[in-house]
Parts: structure tokens; C-alpha cells; sequence
């Protein structure tokens, strides 16, 4: 089905026989199983990112915390593993810029050994255009430095080269006023008028960090990206280029309303303190976890990896703490789910107990819906653009060191991929973020092979008909997509050592992602802030006492940030000082 150089390495990591996990450094802070006490003040269901940011905050003001993760190693999306030996891949989350700053702080992840390798390349678009009569198509390399990027768009228009430093510059206004809410509580429990200052005053200070532009920073909010870029811009591959962090991890087309707010999400973080700036991990981004993993262990939190929580354990209305697979009960004070909400209240807890409330009707509506097909490439060299060739076999350009957009021509193609999704099928012409994380961090393969994310969209669930994906299909997907990028780069094929191929299935099946949405569930401006992911309720809480989400199913959202993870244990300790507890 799929031609490649090595069929046989090929159809051994398809089949994924074999998974070689790199968690060597994680075995000093997890734990089997043994040694588990019968009671923790925290039990924290699911060993996520997030899951271990509140274990580290919790454990850090005194008080005894389990975390307990089904998979046979820490960090839910964001981890590393040895898929094909030898290849250490980011197998899920692949590159890192919401982290939240207070965070890498309070928890001095950098000290425990968390990395950032800075991008000096944005984005590099080759096209597919003009390559007629031996002419090389057009490129487009968007710099971290502004001014090389406004000379890479002057090729394409001078009018667009003039209008970006101004777009860029309303685009950070907009995701610096936005930013602080994502270290802040927000609530919907209003009792009178103070409760509603109060409850409202983060976005308050944010529309007043807008000013003036407060209507025009609405319509965005509101608007499709392809509205918002085509008033910017004339260029077509800018605007595409632009426009796939209007739709990345999301069921939108750039035409769908609240898509510019999506692409706003992916500006509001910053990498070494650089706004906007996306980072490899060294590493891969199991590193993330890594840190934030010691850190905890440093203040006592203990985490059991292949420990498959059946049940959240509840009396009356309050939470008592878990059941695991194994028949083993653990009490806890609180429990503080890292599932996606739908997952915690459908399988976790008992439906009897909150099956009538409103808070479960509206967690039964959120909208899980992904487009998302990762895949992971190990090859034995470095794609060799047309419109950007290589300077020599092997010799890492400017070209490999940031997102790569293929099929990104114009914004109608990303559209179009997205109505075939619709329609149940895998896209003819997907949308594809190639990601080289070993052209900048060379521990990830051997000497002169490298490890490839393919980012791609849009694939539903489940195809045309209700029908499953079977292995045929997958492949056939996979295939696709490597004939994409072998039109922008001639011998990508061939260079193919092993394939690791993740469907929405696959990454609900796997890390427990409902519906394999990377998020948690919907960015659209529904399923944000105060109805993150219920309206009944502020975003953490539950209609349970002492259960807790800390999950990206809650404010503020996806994405490796911690944030949600942080804000359910400052939860959890404001309760604590409020009822007097000695230990906070």
C-alpha cells in the first residue's frame, strides 16, 4: 500500500508490535505500584501534564498526594517515546510555547531539568507553484526576526510586507491583554452585585488593556480567520501560512466563526520569554513532564504508572477517593480528575449521583469533535526541498528548524480538507505541519536520521457510514500524506525507516482523549472561560465536594500550559484554608 524503502521496519511500527518507551529518567519519581499507601490527602486520577503540575503544587504546601496514571509512563500527551529503536518521538504534543511562566517558576522546572531550544525559524511554506520549465517554486520562511520576514513576504507582495509589522503588532496586543486570564480563576457564581464584579473583573482588566480597539478586538473574537486575514493580506500562501493556527487541532475551517480566536490561543504564550515564539524540547517533550515530575517527587508526591483508576469513589455528596483496576481502594481528602470531563463523570463516577443535574446535561453536550491524524516519521535523512533545497545531504537549513506548511497554497485548500472530513472521509489534500525536532536537538535519532512530526488535518473519527478505521485505512491515509510531501520534497519515501500512524481513535484509545480532541474538548468561544466546561459550575469545581477537574477540559483551555492543572490545586488550598486546615 505504502511505498517505502523499508517495508519491513515500516510494517513493524505501524502495526506499532513493538513500543520502546524513553521514561529511564522518569523511573526515579514513579512508582509501580508498591510502597502505595491505603490513603493520600490528594488522589490525583491520571498522570497528565496537568495532573502532575497540581500533584507538585499540592505536594509543595505540605500535603500527601498520590497520582496514579494508567499508561505505563508520566505525561499523558506530552511524552517521549521509542516508538522505532532508536527514534525518540514527542508522539503526541510535539512543540512547547503555553507553558505559563509563573509556573516554570514556582515549580523551577528549569532546575529539574526542563530545556528550550528556540526556533530561529517561524514557518517554512514551499509551494508547489511555478514549477514548470525547470523555474524552482516559491518559498515562503518566516523568521523570528521580523524584518526577514517582511522581506520573505515582499516576494509575494509589497503591500502585505508593509501591512505585517502592523498585523503582528495588533496580535500581541490582543494575546497580551488575553494572557493574564490564564493565570486567573474565573467564576460564574455570583450572589449580587459584588459577586459579579468580582466574578467578571480578569476580563474586565483585559477589555481595558484593549481600550479603544475593545470593538474591533470583539469582531475578531468573533470572526472566522479568513475574515481577518483577508482585510490584512493579498498573499495567498501568507494567508494560508497564517491561517493554520486559526484551525490547528480544531474541526474549523478558516471560514468558521471564533477560528481567529483559535489562532489567538496559539499566540498567548512565549518561549525563554519571547512572545508569541514557539521551542522544542531537548529531549522531546516527555521532558516537560520529566521536570515537572521530579519536582513533585522532591516534595514527597507519589506516582504509580500502569494503575488504571476504575472508579471515583463517592458517599452521598461527597468524594471518599478511588478504586483501582486492580480491586484496591485509596482514600483521599479530594480528588482531583486529569481526565477530560467526559470521561470522569461517564466513566468514573456513578451516573446515579449527578445523572439529573444540569451540570451533567451540560457536560454530556461539550463537543469532543477532532480532525487530528498524527504522524510520527523516522527517516535516515533530511527531506530535501524543491522550492528550498538542501545545501548539501544531511546539512540542516533554516528551512528544517520551524513548522513546515504543506498544502498550504491558499486558504480554499485547507477548507476543502475540512468539508471532506465532514462528509466522513480523510482528506484528499490534507493539511500538514511537518515538524523536525532533530534538526536542532540531535539526541533524538542516531547520526544523520532524524525523527518527523506530520501534524495532519482533517480526519473524522470514524468514516463515511459509521464505519471504523481498520489498519487498511490507516495506511491508506498515511500514504496520502506521504505523497503530499514527497511532491514538495522528491525522495521522502524513500528515506522512511518507521511510521507510528494516530487517528482521533487511536488518540482516545490510547490517551484517553475523548473523541481524540488534543483539547479536551472544543477552543470555540462556547466552550471557553465561564463555560469551561460547564456553566453551572466555576471551571474546576464539581457538584461532588472534594472532587476537582484539573484537566484542559477546564478554564483556560488546551495545550501543554499547566495552567488548568495549577488553578484546580490553588482551588483545592483556598477550600483548605477556608475549612482551617493546619497544614495550608
Amino acid at each position: 500500500m505504502i511505498e517505502i524503502g523499508r517495508p519491513v521496519n515500516m510494517l513493524a511500527s505501524v502495526i506499532c508490535k513493538r513500543l520502546y518507551s524513553v521514561s529511564r529518567s522518569l523511573q526515579s519519581v514513579v512508582k509501580l505500584g508498591k510502597n502505595m499507601k491505603p490513603s493520600y490527602d490528594v488522589a490525583i486520577v491520571g498522570g497528565g501534564h496537568n495532573g502532575l503540575v497540581s500533584a507538585a503544587y499540592l505536594a509543595k504546601h505540605g500535603l500527601t498526594v498520590g497520582v496514579f496514571e494508567k499508561r505505563h509512563i508520566l505525561g499523558g500527551a506530552a511524552v517521549t517515546e521509542e516508538i522505532v529503536p532508536g527514534y525518540k518521538f514527542s508522539r503526541a504534543s510535539y512543540v512547547l510555547s503555553l507553558l505559563r511562566p509563573c509556573i516554570i517558576k514556582d515549580l523551577e522546572l528549569h532546575k529539574y531539568g526542563l530545556e528550550l531550544l528556540e526556533r530561529t525559524t517561524s514557518s517554512f511554506t514551499p509551494l508547489l507553484e511555478n514549477n514548470l520549465d525547470g523555474k524552482k517554486p516559491k518559498s515562503l520562511l518566516m523568521s523570528c526576526d521580523r524584518q526577514k520576514t517582511c522581506d520573505e513576504i515582499r516576494k509575494f507582495s509589497t503591500a502585505d510586507a508593509k501591512a505585517y509589522a502592523e498585523y503582528e503588532d495588533t496580535i500581541e496586543k490582543y494575546a497580551s491583554a488575553v494572557q493574564p486570564l490564564l493565570d486567573t480563576q474565573i467564576s460564574n457564581r455570583y450572589d449580587g452585585v459584588v459577586d459579579l464584579a468580582r466574578g467578571t473583573l480578569p476580563i474586565a482588566k483585559a477589555l481595558r488593556h484593549i481600550g479603544s480597539d475593545a470593538p474591533q478586538f470583539y469582531e475578531f473574537m468573533m470572526s472566522p480567520i479568513s475574515k481577518v486575514l483577508n482585510r490584512w493580506f493579498n498573499s495567498d500562501p501568507l494567508k494560508a501560512t497564517l491561517a493554520t493556527d486559526g484551525v490547528i487541532g480544531a474541526m474549523l475551517s478558516p471560514e468558521s466563526m471564533g477560528s481567529a480566536y483559535v489562532l489567538l490561543h496559539h499566540m498567548i504564550g512565549q518561549a525563554n520569554g519571547t512572545m508569541g515564539s514557539w521551542a522544542f524540547v531537548r529531549g522531546g517533550m516527555g521532558k516537560v513532564s520529566d521536570a515537572i515530575a521530579k519536582c513533585g517527587a522532591n516534595f514527597g508526591v507519589e506516582a504509580f504508572v500502569s494503575q488504571d483508576v476504575k472508579k471515583i469513589c463517592v458517599n452521598s455528596d461527597c468524594v471518599e477517593g478511588i478504586l483501582l483496576e486492580d480491586g484496591r481502594h485509596i482514600k483521599a481528602d479530594f480528588v482531583l480528575s486529569n481526565a477530560t470531563p467526559y470521561v470522569t463523570f461517564q466513566n468514573l463516577v456513578d451516573k446515579n449521583i449527578v445523572d439529573e443535574s444540569e451540570f451533567y446535561k451540560n457536560i454530556c453536550s461539550v463537543d469532543y469533535t477532532s480532525p487530528v491524524t498524527k504522524i510520527n516519521v523516522a527517516v535516515d535523512t533530511l527531506p530535501n526541498f524543491t522550492a528550498f533545497p538542501n545545501s548539501s545531504r544531511g546539512e540542516v537549513g533554516e528551512q528544517h528548524k520551524g513548522t513546515i506548511h504543506l498544502n498550504c497554497e491558499n486558504m480554499d485548500i485547507l477548507h476543502n480538507a475540512y468539508v471532506d472530513a465532514l462528509n466522513g472521509l480523510p482528506s484528499s489534500t490534507p493539511m500538514i505541519e511537518m515538524c523536525i525536532p532533530s534538526s536542532v536537538d540531535n539526541s533524538l535519532a542516531p547520526s544523520g536520521h532524524h525523527v518527523i512530526s506530520l501534524f495532519t488535518q482533517y480526519t473524522p473519527i470514524q468514516l463515511k457510514g459509521n464505519k471504523e478505521w481498520t489498519q487498511e485505512d490507516k495506511e491508506k491515509y498515511a500514504e496520502t500524506v506521504f505523497n503530499s510531501v514527497e511532491q514538495y520534497a522528491p525522495g521522502f519515501k524513500d528515506s522512511i525507516v518507521g511510521v507510528d500512524i494516530l487517528t482521533p481513535h487511536d488518540l482516545e484509545t490510547i490517551f484517553s482523549l475523548t473523541g481524540g480532541n488534543i483539547f479536551h474538548g472544543a477552543m470555540s468561544l462556547d466552550q471557553l472561560a465561564f463555560a469551561r466546561p460547564s456553566s453551572v459550575l466555576p471551571s474546576h469545581e464539581t457538584p461532588i465536594n472534594g472532587l476537582y477537574l484539573c484537566g484542559s477540559g477546564t478554564h483556560p483551555g488546551g495545550g501543554v500550559m499547566g495552567s488548568s492543572g495549577r488553578l484546580a490545586a490553588l482551588l483545592v488550598m483556598e477550600t483548605l484554608k477556608k475549612k482551617k486546615v493546619g497544614k495550608i
